[in-house]
């Protein structure tokens, strides 16, 4: 039931790198600032046009550390998946904006995105204040101008779930005639979210999210990590999970526990990537996954920058002339992509 295998592109790696060069009116600093010039990671992707397009995360160098600079989200485009042109400002970012409380000074970070059936870029992100994550909403129809819509479960049960740590969302989808598009189950938009454990939320408007609770009224755990395997540490939401004949495929990130409690047949907290297959009538069922990571950190720079015990961080899936392209960060520094051809045996 699983997809694969993923190989990486001949001396194509890494596809997006830092490049200070690219200067940007931040209207936070009120000033010009080199808006990617630290590291380029995370990348959601989608197709538009006849083209793929990827979004990704970029640091500014106004700090040191994981999470202490401040992220944008830029664009880059691409005719063969791997060369990629890049516009020369972010399309998302901290703003003089309604979202100022969520967003400033961390910013905009780790974005997926899918589209309807109609054309509508949905973008799932984390709004990052320095205090809190929490999974945001926005949308467009030309992938350059968004409009944020907030705070994915700030409506939910009355609010209670506004200031609760969420991140890392993956929408439904399913191929239509050979075009990835968001899916509709009993009617609803479905989408697996979360990085310490993987939950279930529904929506029948793409804005505003529900999650779902267990008999306790608390976020209900579809899956867990587990110890002994490279999942032990987190089990983190990657790019949109697909509706197959076989149910849906949930894509993943797995951190691997340092000591006994991890899978010793890799790397100390690094990240490597899992599969996961739930049912498609009960979204909430688990059915089967991975024992081992279909894709783990080797080159090196999958293997040095900000994360050096090794990271692939998958958030960018799409099905593009007859194969899959699948972009993932490396080591919270650069983007690169990995491609499997179901056509080739």
């Amino acid at each position: 039931w699983a997809l694969g295998g993923f190989v990486r592109p001949e001396k194509a790696n890494p596809i997006i790198t830092p490049n200070p060069s690219n200067q940007f009116d931040c209207p936070m600093q009120d000033k010009k600032i080199g808006w990617e010039e630290s590291d380029v990671f995370n990348p959601a992707a989608t197709v538009k046009d006849g083209k793929i397009y990827v979004l990704y995360r970029a640091e500014d160098n106004s700090a040191t550390g994981i999470g202490k600079r401040t992220s944008r989200i830029g664009l880059a485009e691409s005719e063969d998946g791997i060369h990629m042109k890049r516009r020369k400002t972010p399309v998302m970012y901290p703003d003089k904006d309604n979202m100022k409380e969520y967003e400033w000074e961390g910013g905009c970070e780790d974005p997926r995105v899918a589209v309807t059936e109609d054309g509508l870029y949905v973008m799932h992100y984390t709004q990052w204040n320095r205090k809190q994550a929490r999974l945001a909403v926005a949308t467009s129809r030309d992938l350059q101008t968004w409009e944020k819509h907030g705070p994915a479960f700030a409506k939910a049960y009355n609010g209670r779930f506004i200031d609760e740590f969420s991140k890392s969302a993956s929408i439904v989808t399913k191929l239509i005639d050979g075009k990835q598009v968001i899916a509709k189950i009993d009617g609803k938009y479905w989408m697996y979210w979360g990085e310490k454990f993987v939950n279930v939320s529904t929506s029948t408007d793409l804005v505003n999210w529900e999650p779902m609770l267990d008999e306790n009224g608390e976020f209900l755990k579809v899956m867990t990590p587990r110890a002994g395997k490279f999942d032990s540490d987190l089990t983190e939401c990657g790019p949109p999970a697909i509706l197959t004949d076989k149910g849906i495929l949930l894509f993943y990130n797995g951190k691997n526990k340092s000591g006994a409690e991890g899978d010793t047949l890799y790397t100390a907290n690094s990240y490597c990537t899992g599969q996961a297959l739930f049912d498609a009538k009960n979204p909430t069922k688990l059915i089967d996954r991975l024992d081992k990571p279909f894709y783990i950190p080797e080159s090196d720079f999958e293997k040095s920058g900000q994360y050096p015990a090794g990271t692939v961080f998958i958030e960018g899936l799409v099905f593009y002339n007859q194969k899959w392209f699948l972009y993932y960060g490396c080591a919270d520094s650069r983007v690169a992509v990995a491609v499997y051809d179901p056509l080739k045996k």
